[in-house]
């Protein structure tokens, strides 16, 4: 029986229908759009595949166009900008129903001794062994999981901070939150399953820190919500089904867009990769 991490796997496995082209399965869910992180990381699959394997992604920039309709597949064209001799480019366009709904460029280099090293050190948070499953716990307070839950069944998320249930506890909170993130299970030794998984994760959490001061991260919702755009910085390798530890802060909210920015550890506290992400916010009407 197949379980949710060879379930992401197998998304993340794109048919390839011509030679700069891949198709992706989006499945049904009982939502409006498609997951952001999906696509991204369909994409970024899509430009690996083009790519010489001794040559990792160190970067992607990327932009949400359209909503995605889940259910319907995704076609993903990719446009060899670059093969340099330490640098390869590549820009991806995704494709349903006719029309655009998301563009990636991935940078790819060749590793090179370092010239220059240093980085911000980790946070001491409590480890992740101590902390309880963000499944387990939503689903004693609520009951039943949200139907977005699925998205997160392939991956162990334990928030660092406790959970705050009611708008009367958010008093003094900042704009930050933070996860521990693991798959729930091993995948396979591919640097690049790697990478796509953690991208797919990287968009699950992100804007938590934007709405933190406002409203509780479970339960009623008073905003609708939207990725705009995603970047990462991949710094070092890693793998995705060891902890990873994701802290996430949101610098400023305005004009119905906040900017989040997060840095994701590995257990050792090496930082392994970088990210930001600007989204839309929305009150919800008749609340």
């Amino acid at each position: 029986m197949a379980t949710p991490v060879d379930d992401l796997v197998a998304l993340l496995d794109l048919e390839q229908i011509e030679l700069n082209i891949f198709r992706g399965r989006s499945p049904e869910e009982a939502l409006q759009r498609t997951f952001g992180g999906q696509v991204a990381g369909q994409a970024l699959v899509a430009a690996g595949r083009t790519v010489d394997g001794d040559r990792p992604v160190h970067s992607l920039h990327a932009y949400f166009l359209r909503p995605g309709v889940p259910g319907v597949p995704i076609v993903y064209q990719v446009d060899r900008l670059r093969d340099g001799r330490s640098f390869t480019t590549r820009r991806v366009l995704a494709i349903q129903g006719g029309r655009s709904i998301f563009a990636l460029t991935a940078d790819f280099h060749t590793p090179e001794p370092d010239s220059i090293e240093h980085q911000f050190p980790m946070p001491a948070v409590a480890d992740p062994e101590k902390l309880p499953s963000a499944l387990d716990e939503v689903g004693s307070r609520l009951g039943e999981l949200p139907p977005f839950i699925s998205r997160r069944q392939p991956f162990d998320i334990r928030y660092v901070d406790r959970l705050r249930w009611r708008t009367e506890e958010l008093a003094g909170v900042e704009a930050r939150s933070g996860v521990w993130l693991r798959t729930n299970g091993e995948l396979p030794d591919d640097p690049l399953i790697h990478v796509c998984a953690l991208t797919y994760a990287s968009d699950m959490t992100l804007l938590d820190a934007v709405r933190a001061p406002v409203e509780p991260l479970w339960g009623t919702r008073h905003f609708d919500m939207a990725s705009l755009d995603h970047a990462m910085w991949f710094h070092r390798p890693f793998r995705t089904d060891d902890w990873l530890l994701y802290q996430q802060e949101s610098p400023i909210a305005h004009g119905a867009r906040g900017l989040a920015r997060g840095q994701i550890f590995d257990r050792s506290g090496q930082l392994v990769v970088t990210v930001v992400q600007e989204g839309l916010f929305r009150r919800i009407k008749d609340q």
